[in-house]
Formats: structure tokens, C-alpha cells, sequence
């Protein structure tokens, strides 16, 4: 009795597509939304998107957590990104490539500020510039701008939130992060002394 050989390579085939259409319709679903927003991405949302059923989602993935995965995996594949190839001489490089990635999404609406914080984030603002600018008389008002919108990007209260809760620094580890970071602009935008 001689066997037939069973190719199932069609088969895989179709199962490694319907694998890619649902990805492709968890991406499409953020593209919807803010690139942090993933609240909408549930399994069932997908699974209408890619005009497939839920179990078929749960089948490829496993759970809403491996479906997530996949599309983080497929986003920072899109975005150029490998975290486990990174090296310290192409952080800024990228840095880039997040944000321009990210920059394709849409941002969502600012919470509105009480008058007083609005006002003292102005004031914030103007003082950062004066002081960088003063700082260093030569430098362009771009060059001033960078510096100074930099370091209050340091210094406000999310960078603070970052470091102690997501790099579980304590507080004065956080603050001297915070401070060596800044000393390293003024001394960048002040020039040799």
C-alpha cells in the first residue's frame, strides 16, 4: 500500500494570513485613536475588524494579552524599533523613529487646566526661556526654545511619575536624575566656560 504525503502547506498558509489580517486590524483599530490608547482594542472589536470570529482571534493568540503582544510586536516592527538590538550610540536615532511613528496617530484632546495652572505653566515657560537665553546670548532662538522646552519636559511632575514609578527609583535618586540631566543642557547651551 503505498501513502500519499498530506500537504498542508495551503493550510498553514491560510492560517499564517488570517494571523496577519487580525494583527493588521488590531494596528488599523489604534490608528483610530491615540498610539497609547488601548482601551478599544479588545478581542472582540478586532475580531469585527478582521471580519473574523472571536474564537478565531482566541485560536491565533491564545488570549487578549497575546493578541496585544502581537500588535505592540507588529508596531515597533513598522516603527523600525528592536529592542533587543539597542545600542547606546543610536538612542537619539531611535528616539526619532518613536516619535515620528508615534506623530501619526492623533493626540488626544488636552484636558482643560485650572486658570491658575495655566497661567503659572505661561510663567514657567517665558522664565525657562529668559534663563536659557540669558544663559547663552549666542546661541539661535531655536537652540533656546529646544533648551528650554527640554527642561521643562524634565522637570514636570510625569517625568518625576516615570522615573519612580516605571524606573522604581525612589524619590531623591529621581531628583538627581532629573537635576544631572538639566546640568548637562545648561552646560551644552552655555558653551565652554
Amino acid at each position: 500500500m503505498s501513502g500519499r504525503s498530506y500537504d498542508n502547506s495551503g493550510r498553514l498558509e491560510q492560517a499564517a494570513e488570517t494571523r496577519r489580517s487580525i494583527v493588521d486590524a488590531g494596528a488599523e483599530l489604534l490608528r483610530d485613536s491615540s498610539v497609547r490608547d488601548w482601551q478599544r482594542l479588545t478581542v472582540r472589536a478586532v475580531a469585527e475588524r478582521a471580519g473574523v470570529n472571536e474564537r478565531t482571534v482566541y485560536r491565533h493568540f491564545g488570549t487578549e494579552k497575546g493578541l496585544r503582544d502581537a500588535i505592540m510586536e507588529r508596531q515597533q516592527e513598522v516603527a523600525g524599533i528592536d529592542l533587543d538590538a539597542v545600542r547606546a550610540d543610536e538612542l537619539a536615532d531611535i528616539a526619532a523613529r518613536v516619535l515620528r511613528f508615534a506623530a501619526g496617530y492623533p493626540r488626544p484632546p488636552a484636558a482643560p487646566l485650572d486658570p491658575t495652572l495655566s497661567e503659572t505653566d505661561a510663567r514657567r515657560r517665558d522664565a525657562l526661556l529668559r534663563a536659557v537665553t540669558e544663559a547663552a546670548p549666542d546661541a539661535t532662538a531655536s537652540e533656546h526654545l529646544r533648551a528650554a522646552a527640554v527642561i521643562d519636559l524634565l522637570w514636570a511632575i510625569g517625568a518625576y511619575e516615570r522615573l519612580t514609578g516605571g524606573w522604581q527609583m525612589d524619590t531623591d535618586a529621581a531628583i538627581d536624575a532629573v537635576t544631572w540631566a538639566i546640568d548637562v543642557i545648561v552646560d551644552q547651551i552655555g558653551g565652554p566656560s
